[in-house]
Order: structure tokens, then sequence, then C-alpha cells
């Protein structure tokens, strides 16, 4: 465990009420860290594996129940691509691999829909306050504190569908040249939900999830509009607008959700005010480098977002296409029937 001196240098409890801006929280992230650092007199191994068996708690009813959805979403999702989306691609004459393809994006635009939807009624429409007051996500932590069903559910839901996504990655979705990149990334995500919930870090988590669920929106929608540009071997004017007011979309709400209220609530609360409400906090460093490091990912692929977006808007880049969907060899003969237009990296690479 560690102790922190927070009163030692010269922080008050005005810090859980302020808006902080991006110099504060570096410089008190990094002030606070180093003393937690400090006071840290028995960190190591046993000490970690001590704190995690006395304050991870899952019982095997909750085991039970992530295996029971994972199997859900992954007989849900087959369902429908069979009986909805690639009837519906077909009927709409879609090119024959976008039918195939297609009701994979279709899915997960229902789903992150669904999600992010009921993570935005959880934060808007009920009596928590987490968005509008992040350091209230610790105000009532205590080790192995109940789970409020509500947000028990929203954890279900998301937990168990990134388990049913390193399924389907495998072996239902079309193999791209970063499908074990997002394989890996769907197991670090399913980790982090994981220990989030373990260590009734659950109030947090849901703010995260609500910051990062609408780029997957918009993802999935901008994607679904290049598979409907093309049907019946015409071009379709009103998808290649939408999917381009999708990626503008996309760009300007992964700054606002993921770079700036990301950092100056989530990372403000964990990092900062966290250890003036529970001084011992567990696994203190270990949360906060996962976040810092999401930080560092979701800068590094906005860069890559801006320059897609710059080249749509000035024209350097005729439509929006996804380089990932077609990589095979016999991929000329749908090139080719898009009137010959050069199939571009698209931001469906850019995912979280």
């Amino acid at each position: 465990m560690h102790k922190s001196n927070m009163g030692d240098d010269g922080s008050s409890n005005a810090e859980m009420d302020i808006v902080p801006g991006y110099l504060e929280l570096a410089t008190r992230a990094y002030t606070v860290m180093s003393g937690v650092f400090r006071d840290c007199k028995d960190c190591g191994l046993e000490m970690s594996t001590r704190t995690l068996m006395d304050h991870a708690y899952i019982t095997w009813k909750e085991i039970f129940l992530f295996i029971l959805c994972v199997v859900m979403w992954t007989q849900m999702r087959k369902g429908l691509s069979a009986f909805v989306f690639q009837p519906f691609g077909r009927w709409c004459r879609l090119h024959p691999k976008d039918v195939l393809k297609m009701p994979e994006s279709a899915w997960k635009l229902v789903f992150y829909t669904m999600s992010w939807s009921y993570s935005t009624h959880l934060l808007f429409f009920t009596n928590y306050s987490f968005f509008q007051d992040p350091p209230s996500v610790f105000y009532s932590w205590r080790s192995g504190m109940e789970v409020p069903t509500d947000i028990s559910i929203a954890y279900l839901i998301q937990g168990s569908f990134y388990g049913h996504s390193i399924y389907s990655t495998v072996y239902m979705d079309t193999w791209r040249k970063d499908s074990l990149v997002m394989v890996g990334h769907h197991f670090i995500t399913l980790a982090l939900i994981t220990f989030s919930y373990a260590f009734r870090y659950h109030n947090i988590g849901i703010l995260v999830l609500f910051l990062h669920d609408i780029n997957d929106i918009q993802l999935e929608f901008t994607k679904v509009n290049v598979y409907f540009k093309t049907r019946g071997g015409k071009e379709h004017f009103i998808n290649d607008v939408l999917s381009n007011i999708g990626v503008v979309s996309f760009g300007i709400t992964w700054f606002w959700f993921r770079l700036y209220w990301f950092p100056l609530k989530v990372l403000w609360a964990s990092c900062v005010t966290s250890v003036q409400t529970v001084p011992d906090i567990p696994f203190y460093f270990f949360f906060n480098t996962l976040l810092f490091i999401l930080l560092l990912m979701n800068i590094y692929w906005f860069l890559f977002i801006v320059l897609f977006v710059v080249k749509v808007l000035t024209g350097q880049m005729k439509s929006v296409n996804d380089v990932r969907e077609y990589e095979d060899g016999d991929d000329a003969d749908h090139q080719s029937s898009a009137d010959g237009k050069q199939v571009k990296n698209g931001i469906a690479k850019k995912h979280q």
C-alpha cells in the first residue's frame, strides 16, 4: 500500500471542485504521482499479489453470466447477418464482397449505438454525477462494495461483447492485415473492464466507456455508407456525402471526447483527486499507467485522423474508402466496377 501526503505539497480540497487545464493536469499529476511513489515503502510483487487477493472481487455467477452473454452476442450476430443484413445488402444490389462484409459493420453500429446510449442514460438521466463532477467517482469507494445493478448491466454488456469480439475477429470477421492487432486490443480492453470491475472502479469505468464508444458509432456509420455508395453498379451521392460527414464528425468528436474530456475529467479524477478521497487506493500506478497509455494512443491515432480529414476536405482524396476491405489479389474486378477509382486509406484503420 501507499500513503499520500497531499497536504505536504500545498494541495487542498479545492482541487476537488476545479476544472483543470492541460498544464495544470500535467503538473499536478507529476506532483501527486511522485509523492505517492516516494511514500510507497513496501511496493513490489509480493505487495501487489496481496493487494490483488484482498481487493479483487468477482463471483462465479458473474463469470457464468459473462460466458452466457458472449454466446448470446455471437448467436445474435449470426442471426442478424443471415436473416437481416445480408438479405438487405443483396436487395440493395451491393457488390458481392460488400454483401459479405457489410454485416460486420452494421452489427457493430447497432451494438455501439445501443451501448453508448445506455452509458449516456446512466450519466445524464439518473442520479449519477460522474460526468459533471468527475472526482465523485471515488467518493463512496470501498473495497468489495456492491456494484449498482444498472452499472453491473453496463459492465456485463461491454465485457461480454469484447469477449465475443475476440471470437468473432478470429472466426467470423474478414481477416485483414491488422486483425491480429485487433485481437490484442480486444484482450487488453477486456482485461481493463474486468480489473476495473473487480476493484470496484466501475464509476470511472462508465465514464471511460462513454467517452470512447461514440467514435465507434461514427466509424461503423461511415463504413456502412462506404459499402452503400456503390449499389447496382451506380455511385450514390447521398452515401458519399454521409461518409464524408462521418469522417469529419469522427475527427471532431475524437478530439473533444478522447483528447479533451478524457484527460481533463478521467485522468484528473484517477490520478490527482483519487488519492485525496482514498489515500490507500489499490493499484494506483497500474490503472493510471494504462489510462495514460490509452491517452498516448489516442493522440497518436488523432494525428492520422487529421491528415485523413485534410485530404478529404482539400480534394486530395476524392472519396472515403477503406484500404482494409480489399486486399486480396482478385480485387481488381471490384475496383474496375467502381469506375477504376483507387481504394484509399480510410478511417477504419483508426480503431480505438
